[in-house]
């Protein structure tokens, strides 16, 4: 990659963007929720595509000569099409999560309709009706949770379905590390002739790669991100199948007004050519036996921190990611130490714990981006190894209840991670790893 213009219009934002390069380079990402884009993905992003006004869609454009641009999203509608088979119109505008998904409220409920998803604190996200996001200022909400197993509870869902009637049906959530039972919400949506969506940001990879089932025979609507586990750009897209079209052939066209021009004005033409480059990477077998392996990474890092006797949640994982127990609340402990050693993952709660979102018992964990570097089985195992010690190196501190005594507690465990030599000689090891799995090889 070369920064030649930035470097010499703008040193300064040339050089942060030098240390999130090496940052990147040198520590291992765990973070489930992230990927490394394909370089054919960047070099797209930054293409004059960016210049150009092309309200509305391809053959409706408002502005003139977007012809190119047309090609370019239908070419992106076409791929999209062929990595989900069943999915019968595709919309790749939505800017971001957010809007996206509030498009399917709008374009299939009315205000004050109840519907149904899985309760945030059983790892289900803000644009799904929580009470800290305009998706709840509009909508009647049900929610529904997990069982003690930590499987989805069906039979309360189908209970509440029938109770509640509601117009819409979430199914998604941002740390479930099971098969998701789509087949078996289909049923329960079909009972009350519920819209049933799919939200498949962080399964969308494994679902085209056929790791994962698909969704499309099941429900009506798929949403997802493009930029989790894909090796594409941060964008959305939303998809109507070919089950409901046969119900409501007016889905589609409900959907498209709903994003344009309800929601949304112009599209980032650069962006929707980086999904169909990445796309068009993504129906290549190379990505299929790359996810495959991310699953397999997954799978045997479980196997060996179970080896070291952390506690899983549902005791294995189907997918890219895992939650383990660190006890007592220690999860924001265990990722500022790790971090230390330059392994970042996310602290997370689980369903019933006692403590807040800012000191979980446990943290959340994923192979996405270790995969993409080329790291297998081995690699997982010295992972396991250095979560290990550094859980051992901060065995002593644990959450406090009282304000004052955690506050110090906390004061005096930063001060400890700055100056811990054990954490200094892990950051070397893994320094040392990243260097034989480069990401980009760039070269300031």
């Amino acid at each position: 990659m070369n920064f030649d213009n930035l470097k010499k219009t703008d040193p300064v934002c040339y050089d942060l963007l030098v240390k999130e390069i090496d940052r990147q380079e040198t520590t291992i990402e765990l973070i489930p929720s992230e990927c490394i884009a394909s370089l054919s993905t960047i070099e797209a992003l930054w293409t004059p595509f960016t210049n150009k006004y092309s309200e509305w869609y391809a053959r409706k454009r408002y502005y003139g000569w977007n012809q190119i641009v047309d090609e370019v999203e239908e070419l992106a509608i076409e791929r999209a099409k062929k990595a989900f088979p069943w999915v019968a119109h595709v919309n790749v505008q939505p800017y971001s999560w957010s809007p996206a998904n509030f498009s399917v409220y709008n374009a299939v409920c009315e205000p004050w309709d109840t519907v149904m998803w899985l309760r945030l604190t059983e790892w289900w996200h803000l644009t799904h009706g929580w009470k800290a996001s305009a998706t709840s200022k509009f909508f009647n909400t049900v929610l529904y949770w997990l069982r003690e197993d930590w499987y989805i509870d069906l039979e309360e869902v189908e209970k509440l379905a029938l109770e509640h009637k509601p117009k819409l049906i979430w199914v998604w959530a941002t740390a479930y590390s099971r098969e998701f039972p789509f087949e078996e919400f289909s049923k329960i949506a079909e009972k009350v002739w519920a819209y049933l969506v799919a939200d498949i940001a962080h399964i969308s990879w494994l679902v085209i790669s056929g790791v994962h089932i698909s969704p499309a025979p099941y429900v009506d609507i798929i949403t997802t991100t493009t930029h989790k586990t894909m090796r594409w750009p941060r964008w959305w897209m939303v998809m109507v199948t070919e089950k409901w079209l046969k119900k409501d052939p007016e889905l589609a066209s409900k959907v498209d007004k709903s994003i344009f021009p309800w929601l949304q004005w112009w599209p980032h033409n650069h962006q929707t050519l980086a999904i169909a480059v990445a796309l068009w990477e993504a129906l290549k077998p190379e990505f299929v036996e790359l996810n495959k392996q991310i699953v397999k990474n997954a799978k045997h890092l479980a196997s060996k921190l179970i080896d070291y006797g952390f506690d899983i949640i549902s005791w294995w994982t189907d997918n890219h990611l895992l939650l383990i127990n660190v006890w007592r609340w220690r999860g924001v402990f265990m990722q500022e130490a790790l971090d230390k050693a330059w392994i970042t993952l996310n602290k997370n709660t689980i369903p019933k714990d006692p403590a807040s979102p800012f000191y979980p018992s446990w943290i959340r964990l994923g192979t996405p981006i270790t995969t993409m570097r080329g790291m297998k089985e081995l690699e997982m195992e010295k992972i396991a190894d250095w979560i290990k010690r550094v859980d051992d190196i901060i065995k002593d501190y644990v959450y406090i209840e009282d304000k004052d005594e955690r506050l110090n507690n906390l004061k005096e465990f930063y001060e400890f991670i700055d100056k811990n030599q054990e954490l200094e000689v892990i950051k070397k090891e893994i320094n040392e790893l990243c260097l034989k799995f480069p990401i980009y090889n760039y070269k300031a």
